[in-house]
C-alpha cells in the first residue's frame, strides 16, 4: 500500500492549519527576544485558528494583583493568507487588530518591540 493512499484513507477530515505545535515552539523562543518584561514567562495557549499569549501583569496597571492577562492574540487568516496580530482593550474586554503581516518573523519584530506598549502594559 502506498503511503498516500494509506493518509487518505485514514484521515477523514482536513487537519486545521493553527494552531499547531511546531508554531507554537517558535512564538515561545521568539518571545525570549522582547524588550519589555523580560523576567516574566509568558505563555503561548492555543487559540481558534492562531495563539494567545498571556503573561503576568508585572506593572499591575491592569490587574492590580499582577495577575495573568492577556497580552496578544495572533490569528491565521486563510484569505488573504496572513497573520493578524491583535491587542486587549483590557476596557472594555475586546480584542482590536493592531497590524497585519504575511510571515510570523515580521509579527514577532512588532510584538517584541513594542514601541507604544500596546502589548506588554
Amino acid at each position: 500500500m502506498s503511503v498516500a493512499k494509506y493518509w487518505s484513507e485514514t484521515i477523514d477530515e482536513p487537519m486545521a492549519r493553527h494552531p499547531n505545535e511546531l508554531d507554537m515552539r517558535r512564538i515561545e523562543r521568539a518571545l525570549k527576544a522582547r524588550k519589555r518584561y523580560r523576567y516574566v514567562q509568558p505563555d503561548v495557549l492555543p487559540h481558534q485558528d492562531g495563539y494567545l499569549i498571556r503573561s503576568a501583569c508585572c506593572s499591575r496597571t491592569i490587574d492590580p494583583d499582577g495577575g495573568e492577562i492577556d497580552v496578544a492574540l495572533l490569528r491565521w487568516d486563510e484569505s488573504p493568507p496572513g497573520w493578524s496580530l491583535l491587542r486587549k482593550d483590557h476596557a472594555n474586554g475586546s480584542w482590536i487588530v493592531d497590524s497585519n503581516f504575511d510571515r510570523l518573523p515580521e509579527l514577532f519584530d512588532r510584538l517584541n518591540a513594542d514601541p507604544d506598549k500596546r502589548f506588554w502594559q
